[in-house]
């Protein structure tokens, strides 16, 4: 599991503010109320290597000197959260108030962590940590580096998601390595930071049901009431994947299981079959872009992901037959149509905030969005990961941990939250015997 203590001491703490003719074009940004479904943190862990030419302290400067060009296309990231008052709804304030960036150290190795994969609650330490302030006055990106015994480091990201989807941090990280490669501050692709492309028709139209919006905020992701969770780590290879798509696979024919349905179904199936409900609801995040396509462009800079939701009964989970489950996921995301999309962001309005997104079973995948392929001037990362939210009921797709000569073999880990005891040994069991059958 790796060591509980990694031995981290503060060195500086600090704010990166834009250079100051950003200033001067200061402005509020709308926020979507896609966006607004996700006014949370999430954190994130890059580790890297040691690198002769680029000890920690260079990267330190590398980073924050970057951070400042990049505050130019992404000017809000320097700003801060605050409420309208005549509109009553979030904002970003575009004041330049500024990203924070921590400079830390452990007395540890990277080997001494150990396995990197593995969700230890330590790497808590390597992201920064939130303070007690209100919107006005927390960064909504905080950057910390840590420095090895052995040269290595880890570069921990807290950002709020208002700022950021999967995508356009990938996107983000992309630029951030392009900047610290040049000294021109060339971007590998230019934000597209207009949010309006996402907001309410007028009069709003709500055209469908959406039954994955809730008010219920006990229902969301199985929040937590008090039973110990496990997070546990479950690793498929390339041929493990095969393997279950082969078997995902309708004897009447039609489009080919994707390796995400496929997985995804396998988890769900196994999931049912440890819980004691008697229907459950699987939700994961499709990304719009490419189904908004007339009107989204691949850069744009916001949250542009909607929550695909199934629905089946237990015994239609697990007694049934196992391509009808990747059926049923496939058709939550087709369900997932530009009208749709429209007709969801409209019911939000409508219902004037306060709705989230739930399920029983969410599934977030990391696996194909590359933030392990990011190749800064120091190398791309050894290993990029969240901090895991123990909640029941999250599972989290990952790449394989990168060989020391560069890329994973397509395999990938799966890191799922349950109740502790039983229900983490029954979905073991019966996760690697389907494999087996």
């Amino acid at each position: 599991m790796g060591p509980k203590d990694l031995k981290i001491t503060i060195r500086s703490t600090s704010l990166v503010h834009p250079p100051p003719l950003t200033l001067e074009k200061r402005r509020s940004m709308f926020l979507s109320n896609i966006d607004q479904l996700f006014n949370f943190d999430v954190e994130t862990v890059h580790f890297f290597s040691a690198v002769e030419s680029f000890p920690p302290f260079a990267v330190c400067n590398a980073i924050e000197r970057a951070l400042q060009q990049l505050l130019v296309p992404y000017d809000f990231l320097a700003g801060r959260l605050r409420l309208d008052p005549l509109k009553g709804r979030l904002e970003v304030d575009c004041n330049g108030a500024g990203v924070g960036f921590v400079v830390a150290s452990s007395e540890m190795t990277l080997e001494e962590v150990g396995d990197l994969t593995y969700p230890n609650p330590a790497f808590k330490n390597l992201v920064p940590t939130r303070s007690l302030k209100g919107l006005e006055d927390w960064p909504l990106t905080t950057i910390q580096v840590t420095s090895f015994k052995c040269g290595g480091f880890a570069m921990g990201v807290s950002n709020n998601h208002i700022t950021f989807d999967g995508a356009t941090f990938k996107n983000f990280l992309d630029n951030l390595a392009s900047v610290t490669a040049s000294s021109k501050g060339t971007l590998s692709i230019h934000p597209c930071n207009d949010r309006d492309l996402l907001s309410a028709r007028s009069p709003p139209r709500v055209t469908f049901p959406h039954p994955e919006l809730t008010k219920n905020i006990d229902s969301i992701f199985n929040a937590s009431t008090g039973t110990p969770i496990e997070t546990k780590l479950f690793r498929l290879s390339p041929s493990d994947i095969t393997l279950i798509k082969q078997k995902a696979n309708s004897p009447h024919g039609g489009p080919a299981p994707t390796s995400f349905n496929a997985v995804t179904a396998h988890v769900w199936r196994c999931h049912a079959a440890v819980t004691a409900a008697n229907t459950s609801r699987l939700l994961y995040m499709v990304d719009l872009r490419s189904r908004l396509r007339q009107h989204l462009p691949k850069s744009y800079a916001g949250c542009a992901v909607w929550g695909a939701y199934a629905a089946a009964t237990r015994d239609e989970l697990v007694e049934g037959q196992f391509y009808r489950v990747v059926e049923s996921v496939r058709e939550g995301a087709e369900r997932v149509t530009e009208e749709y999309v429209r007709s969801a962001v409209d019911a939000l309005e409508m219902g004037k905030g306060g709705a989230l997104m739930s399920g029983d079973l969410l599934v977030t995948s990391w696996w194909r969005l590359g933030f392990e392929m990011v190749e800064y001037p120091w190398g791309s990362p050894l290993y990029c990961c969240p901090i895991v939210d123990r909640r029941s009921g999250v599972a989290l797709f990952v790449p394989e941990i990168r060989c020391s000569g560069g890329g994973g073999g397509g395999g990938m880990s799966i890191l799922i939250s349950l109740s502790a005891g039983d229900e983490v040994e029954l979905f073991e069991k019966m996760f690697y015997e389907f494999l087996k059958s």
